[in-house]
């Protein structure tokens, strides 16, 4: 995606009035690439941990294969597959190819499992999620200027800003 979008970059180049700065918008692309990617890990890792993927690795407590965590969460094995490769693409898990099997870290564990951790983050996720789920009501605040009562916002707003701020009161 990104050689596509410098490639535009550049004909937008050839064919302006006003040529692009090439190194300008590399660096913004490149940002634009991690905040994109960012929004993607924030879903998966919204969905491993409502379905108590990370949860389950903490427990196993050593590497853990595809099935056996697909088997332990009662999950498809290839949608599993697909989040562990993920997951370890972004470095949430690492990947042991001897084994084939993924490792959750204790330190990550305690970031992403343990919700009494001083460095417990997971509900953040959740939280971050509630934005997404109210894209619509926020699209009509910008067009109205009515706002959006606290209450209406999705539940995942407020029980994640309840587990990510747990640790700290």
């Amino acid at each position: 995606m990104i050689v596509k979008l410098i490639m535009d970059a550049k004909h937008h180049k050839q064919n302006s009035i006003t040529p692009l700065n090439e190194q300008k918008i590399n660096e913004f692309l490149e940002k634009i690439t991690s905040d994109v990617g960012g929004a993607a890990s924030s879903v998966l890792v919204y969905i491993g941990d409502k379905l108590g993927l990370y949860k389950a690795m903490a427990e196993f407590g050593k590497p853990i294969s595809s099935y056996e965590l697909a088997e332990r969460t009662h999950t498809s094995e290839r949608y599993v597959r697909e989040w562990l490769a993920n997951q370890a693409a972004g470095g949430y898990l690492t990947y042991d190819s001897n084994l084939q099997k993924y490792l959750l870290s204790p330190e990550h564990a305690a970031a992403l499992v343990d919700e009494n951790s001083a460095v417990y983050v997971a509900g953040f996720f959740q939280a971050i999620m509630a934005f997404f789920k109210d894209a619509q009501k926020i699209l009509e605040v910008f067009r109205t200027g009515k706002g959006i009562p606290w209450g209406d916002h999705d539940s995942d707003l407020f029980q994640g800003t309840e587990r990510a701020l747990k640790p700290g009161y």
